[in-house]
């Protein structure tokens, strides 16, 4: 009566927890057949994503739904995911669903462990993680142009990264402080984007690292949050908010001219510039000059009386060409980075600026894409000479009272754009001060112009007839008559860069410094390799150039090697490759005469004794000369060349021996007995026993000690041999 206790052995268990693992499947959560293209899975990921994301959906498990959904992007969008799971099998954050690899399968489809049975603690990579994951290709499409905008915070890490585990809370916390205010956060898994790894430089985990105007740094401190908000500060360049007080406000403000950008003053109570201004400044560091004043010094006490500012609130005050008073303000007591940028990006133009490069005409004056999206420009074309003061203060009062979406105006000084200029007033020859109007057609520089009647002088008929022509305009586009192809506008703030890369290199070098004090030895060790084999190469080339003479020089040196296989055919054989040599070959039958020519060309390419002889040969017989198997070593820009004769093994005289290497090596005693006229034999020979001594040559050919024979011009390769 006693119950029976039912045994389990531990085999059955581990298969049983196998068996009761959920399976998950990115095919099956996406709804996509296994063969789906990447634009078909991007489309049915983008739906999905906007059906359960957990703002719009409030149903219990969306949440749950939606990071399935999104891991389930981010394994079939990378090829090198989708394959490992195609063939393998996925790891997701609960279940483990690795299989293991094909070779190994008899040993492991009886016993292998399910993760979910020991309860083992690992790494799971939350959804902040998962929507940071950086791919290689989106890394340098995406990533790295925007890098010139704004920092990027980077942390590599793993799948199996234990020690991962002890700064995921500071990297969170930091996270959720550095992204609302500008910088990008990414993620790299190693185990996955092996090649993005190794473009980065990072072969450990885990690491922090740092990305600005496309530079990586590495962080090399505790990992802090303060100090990872230090680090990220350190990346921005320097004096990019310029500190203003009473002495220099009025200095800072009158400097737009020379920059071309309007200013921004930001009030604040805090010693230290803070971090949100520094990223705003250097994400509108081509458009807008930045100045910070500290409004807890008494330094600056009659620039916020100057302004009538709020001690209690940060302010933020744009000027443009009146700096009297700011052309826009902002004052809040939480400032954020969408208030900020909005109100950055919509005066981020002078009200007239001065075209002085063209990015700054593109964006201006972009082209035109729709109807309803026409940008006519208007456009001053001026000079730099107090005669052209009041025409230019005109202009500017006359803009200021037509603000207008539709209208842009600008002005440019035609000594700086002689060109642009030129193109403009040659059709109606006329001389500045001129308005014109214009309408930009494609991206190419084609535009549709018109040069307002009458000039511009700046008086008040001349403001009155660019009104009417201006409604004119806007009520029929085809006003416009005239067709030109623009030139691209000179960047007459060319002469700036050259401070600007010295600044640039001056970053790099002290960068480089602070890496071989402080950085490990792995992550020098591509640079340092880098430089000393660049000087290996240097130095070695030069003193290879040096030790080379004889037939090894410059110009190109071709080797021609005469190898008859049948009666109709030849091929080339070399046994080595050589920048230096350029292998081809010529027909016996079809280049005998060529040969013939050549020979002739240089009497010292034979011995006298066997010249001799040939000529009793060629007299008593009509066999002509047998050329299979020379090796011929051509200069063409020297007109000599370097010969090697076949050396037969079997039966043979002494002259059919004879080549340019016994000549070097034996001296002419030996030359002078050294060849016969055993040539029909030879054909009956093997092919390679007609070249067993062209490896010796060939090095005292890569030596130069071969003798050289000069010929006064090559023949030509047009006269061929009749076939007979």
């Amino acid at each position: 009566g006693r119950p029976r206790q039912l045994s389990l052995s531990p085999h059955f268990i581990l298969a049983y927890s196998l068996a009761s693992a959920p399976e998950f499947d990115p095919y099956k959560v996406l709804g996509v057949s296994r063969h789906a293209s990447q634009a078909e899975i991007k489309k049915v990921y983008k739906r999905l994503a906007r059906e359960w994301h957990p703002d719009k959906n409030k149903s219990p498990g969306a949440e749950d739904m939606f990071i399935k959904i999104t891991k389930s992007y981010e394994i079939l969008s990378n090829e090198e995911r989708r394959a490992n799971y195609d063939r393998f099998g996925q790891m997701d954050e609960n279940q483990n669903f690795a299989r293991a690899p094909q070779g190994f399968r008899h040993y492991h489809d009886s016993f292998y462990f399910d993760e979910s049975f020991f309860h083992f603690p690992r790494t799971s990579r939350d959804f902040t993680d998962s929507k940071h994951l950086f791919h290689y290709n989106q890394y340098i499409n995406e990533v790295l142009p925007d890098s010139f905008k704004r920092p990027y915070l980077i942390k590599i890490t793993s799948e199996w990264c234990f020690t991962c585990i002890h700064i995921e809370p500071v990297w969170k916390d930091t996270v959720q402080e550095l992204e609302p205010l500008g910088v990008g956060i990414g993620v790299v898994d190693i185990g996955y984007e092996r090649q993005l790894a190794n473009h980065l430089g990072a072969h450990r985990t885990p690491s922090i690292l740092g990305l600005i105007n496309g530079k990586v740094t590495f962080f090399h401190y505790a990992v802090v949050r303060e100090h990872l908000r230090q680090f990220v500060e350190s990346l921005l360049p320097q004096k990019l908010v310029e500190k203003v007080t009473d002495n220099s406000y009025f200095e800072f403000l009158n400097s737009w001219h020379e920059e071309n950008k309007p200013r921004v003053l930001m009030f604040d109570v805090a010693s230290n510039i803070p971090l949100l201004y520094k990223l705003t400044a250097f994400a509108y560091k081509d458009y807008v000059r930045f100045g910070y004043v500290d409004m807890g010094l008494t330094e600056t006490s009659k620039v916020v009386q100057r302004f009538n500012i709020n001690t209690y609130a940060p302010t933020m005050l744009l000027f443009k060409e009146n700096t009297d008073k700011p052309a826009d303000v902002i004052q809040a007591r939480g400032m954020k980075k969408q208030i900020i940028d909005e109100f950055v990006s919509n005066n981020r133009f002078l009200l007239v600026p001065r075209l002085v490069n063209q990015k700054l005409f593109d964006e201006l004056c972009p082209v035109k894409q729709f109807h309803r999206r026409r940008k006519y420009c208007v456009l001053l074309v001026t000079g730099e000479g107090e005669q052209f003061v009041s025409v230019n203060e005109a202009f500017f009062d006359f803009a200021s009272s037509n603000t207008k979406e539709v209208l842009r105006f600008a002005y440019v000084y035609q000594r700086q754009q002689q060109p642009l200029c030129d193109t403009l007033l040659k059709k109606e020859d006329t001389t500045p001060p001129q308005v014109i109007l214009l309408e930009r057609r494609s991206a190419t520089g084609r535009v549709l112009y018109r040069t307002v009647t009458g000039g511009w002088n700046g008086s008040d008929d001349d403001k009155h007839r660019l009104l009417e022509q201006l409604e004119l305009l806007q009520r029929d586009p085809s006003y416009l008559t005239h067709d030109a192809m623009l030139p691209e506008l000179n960047n007459e703030f060319a002469s700036m860069f050259l401070i600007q890369w010295i600044n640039t290199a001056y970053d790099y070098l002290a960068q480089f410094y602070f890496d071989l004090l402080y950085s490990n030895w792995r992550e020098m060790m591509p640079i340092l390799s880098l430089i000393f084999s660049a000087l290996f190469i240097l130095f070695g080339t030069v003193i290879i150039q040096e030790m080379q003479h004889g037939c090894i020089e410059h110009p190109l040196l071709s080797t021609y090697i005469l190898q008859q296989t049948n009666p109709k055919e030849t091929i080339l054989t070399s046994s080595r490759r050589s920048q230096t040599l350029h292998y081809s070959f010529l027909n016996v039958d079809k280049h005998s005469q060529w040969m013939d020519s050549l020979m002739e060309s240089a009497p010292d390419a034979r011995p006298s004794d066997c010249l001799d002889k040939e000529e009793e040969e060629e007299d008593s017989t009509s066999n002509k000369s047998d050329y299979t198997g020379h090796v011929l070593a051509l200069n063409g820009h020297k007109k000599y060349f370097c010969l090697f004769r076949p050396v037969f093994t079997g039966e043979e005289t002494e002259c059919s021996r004879w080549s340019d290497e016994d000549a070097a090596t034996a001296g002419p005693s030996k030359a002078s007995r050294s060849r016969s006229s055993s040539r029909q034999k030879a054909t009956t020979l093997e092919i390679h026993h007609k070249l067993d001594r062209l490896g010796l040559w060939m090095e005292r050919l890569m030596e130069g000690t071969l003798p050289r024979h000069y010929v006064p011009a090559w023949p030509g390769l047009d006269t061929i041999t009749p076939q007979k």
